[in-house]
């Protein structure tokens, strides 16, 4: 699978973003403060069958999870978690380190329209791939940097992504994503879902998500989704 087009200055406007440290208390007080938010078409089940998956975790899945939901070709994004060894994890046990999973998020896009080379550009173009097990001052392998893959042609996109940045010298540091085996996702608590759409009025979500989205906006344009989406 050849490389798309490359937007380097994008991903170097992209890297100085931050996630401010959440605790479960506030993250359960304040999702029960929610605004009213503007309605979504629900996708049944078997609608989503029909679609290809991504798997991807950059810190907090709030942010990343709105990030994707903005790009053409994206069907449905659901926050969750992945990478760890324990079964069903909560929240609780994800946030305190406990189970090894990181916060990541479940992408379902037609693979028509959006490719999962153009997905992965998405990922790295919208964190700081150089920061090990944080983003931002969110700290701990929970909000570690992983692209996850299902077979090998995925890992060779991610691998020959990761090193033409490399070679490009994008970054003043080393990536240090990790390439990971995609082996089972995890949906999070209902009210961690479209979370940055249902609280926009949140000062964590105005203040850190919704400049994290517009920034990623702003220098991904011809990625969006239009106007009636």
């Amino acid at each position: 699978m050849k490389i798309l087009r490359i937007q380097f200055l994008a991903i170097l406007v992209l890297i100085s973003f931050s996630c401010r440290p959440k605790t479960t208390d506030t993250k359960k007080a304040i999702a029960q403060k929610s605004s009213v938010a503007p309605s979504k078409q629900l996708l049944s089940f078997e609608d989503l069958q029909k679609y290809e998956t991504a798997y991807f975790a950059s810190g907090c899945f709030w942010c990343v999870e709105a990030i994707f939901e903005s790009v053409k070709g994206v069907k449905e994004v659901y926050s969750g978690y992945s990478g760890g060894k324990e079964k069903n994890p909560s929240y609780e046990e994800v946030a305190y380190g406990r189970t090894g999973h990181a916060e990541a998020v479940e992408v379902f896009y037609d693979p028509a329209v959006i490719s999962f080379t153009q997905l992965v550009q998405v990922f790295f173009g919208s964190h700081d791939p150089t920061a090990l097990n944080r983003q931002g001052p969110d700290r701990g392998t929970q909000y570690r940097s992983v692209a996850f893959y299902k077979n090998e042609e995925e890992q060779k996109v991610i691998q020959d992504y990761i090193a033409l940045l490399e070679s490009k010298k994008v970054y003043n540091r080393p990536i240090v994503t990790q390439v990971a085996p995609f082996e089972t996702f995890y949906k999070a608590e209902e009210y961690h879902q479209d979370y940055e759409r249902k609280n926009p009025n949140n000062s964590y979500i105005r203040n850190v998500s919704i400049p994290r989205l517009n920034r990623f906006k702003e220098n991904f344009q011809s990625f969006l989704k239009g106007e009636s989406h």
